[in-house]
């Protein structure tokens, strides 16, 4: 009994105002917030890739196959955020054997399937069909029969061959893209569907999901292509990384007018649930809104990659500069799906009230397990990289 007071007194503890009794403890925590961040990474990344094979942006070409493999390895991961946060796990198959044409999470586990076995897959494998067919032939031991398998049998390497997988791989990358836009944009849809909640339901809530998406695929592919150079001490193409610090530049502007836009809206109409908002945003959600999210993960890379626009300082400088600054739009893109997901959360729909969320260091919904699913898509990617090192494969078919 003495513990269940307890627990009481810590709930309680949390609530400011009036709340209803089932909106003390958040339903939804980091978990979930990491669901919508990495999805948005593959979609990112793979969009990044598209520029080059679709858009003839020959310039990414040193970053095209880093792009996909990236974008696989965090597609991998993307739903093992919800499955870990699910009551029952082993029922995540679930979604896949009951169909719902009205159900959004129905709907996606067939959009992430799609996107995964005949998207990203099946372009992977014809783009590097010629050279792994190659490698199964030169490589002994453990990693030439990994490459007799990828080779699923085909291994024609005529030039009419060669040319269809280029055709078939072309097609699959123009049909991918608004799959990329679908896979991602549906995660705001659900969000801003919600009519009852003020701060998510918002037309303009899958819009900003997409740019930010966008922006936050570009700059993990600008880290990880400088990390991977660095690593491998190999010199950095600089006219590929301006490439890629003008495209972050002109989407994260994109990105930032929209979530503008979308407050301007709000303040605009002023509605019942403005007063709550305002003291939500200045209140619970300053720092992580104002200064993480606005300040250092959009104004400053804004800012400074403006510049850089403008002015060209020596190479070191600007790659420290594109380092720092793809860190930072990474950090201010998790923060914008933090407040979000935990900021939707906080205020009782009576409008009189808030509760308060306390980050866990482990737990089902801890910082631990949430450290471990943005970790493993970084270890299936050096596995990838290992397997199918973009900087040994062949460019003249």
């Amino acid at each position: 009994m003495e513990q269940q007071y307890q627990h009481l007194y810590e709930m309680l503890s949390q609530v400011q105002g009036y709340i209803y009794p089932n909106e003390v403890d958040l339903q939804w925590g980091l978990l979930i917030v990491l669901y919508p961040y990495i999805t948005g990474l593959v979609a990112g990344a793979f969009i990044l890739a598209s520029l080059e094979r679709v858009f003839n942006v020959k310039v990414l070409k040193p970053t095209y196959e880093l792009a996909l493999l990236t974008a696989l390895s965090f597609l991998l991961v993307a739903t093992m955020p919800l499955v870990s946060h699910l009551g029952h796990p082993f029922r995540a198959y679930e979604i896949l054997i009951t169909p719902h044409s009205t159900s959004a999470m129905a709907i996606f586990g067939f959009v992430y399937l799609w996107y995964l076995m005949v998207v990203l897959l099946l372009e992977i494998w014809l783009d590097y069909r010629r050279d792994i067919v190659i490698w199964s032939r030169q490589t002994k031991g453990f990693k030439g029969f990994l490459y007799k398998i990828l080779t699923l049998g085909v291994t024609d390497l005529s030039p009419k061959t060669i040319k269809w997988d280029d055709k078939i791989g072309y097609f699959i990358t123009v049909v991918g893209i608004p799959s990329a836009f679908l896979l991602h944009g549906y995660v705001g849809f659900i969000f801003g569907s919600i009519k009852a909640n003020p701060w998510w339901s918002t037309v303009l809530m899958p819009v900003i999901f997409l740019f930010s998406a966008m922006v936050s695929g570009i700059a993990l592919v600008l880290f990880i292509y400088m990390a991977v150079s660095w690593f491998r001490k190999q010199k950095i193409d600089i006219l590929a990384l301006d490439s890629i610090a003008k495209f972050l530049f002109y989407i994260l502007i994109l990105d930032f007018t929209m979530e503008g836009l979308d407050q301007i809206h709000r303040i605009y109409e002023a509605e019942e649930s403005f007063e709550i908002l305002y003291l939500l945003v200045h209140g619970h959600l300053f720092y992580t809104l104002f200064i993480f999210q606005i300040l250092l993960g959009t104004l400053v890379p804004l800012v400074s990659l403006g510049v850089l626009q403008l002015y060209k300082p020596k190479e070191l400088t600007r790659r420290i500069i594109y380092f720092c600054d793809s860190l930072l739009v990474l950090f201010g893109i998790f923060f914008m799906r933090y407040n979000v997901v935990i900021g939707g959360q906080l205020f009782s729909k009576s409008f009189y009230g808030f509760t308060d969320y306390k980050v866990r260091i482990a737990g089902s919904e801890g910082i631990l397990l949430s450290l471990v699913w943005i970790i493993v898509p970084f270890l299936i990617l050096t596995f990838l990289l290992w397997l199918l090192p973009p900087w040994k494969k062949t460019h003249d078919n």
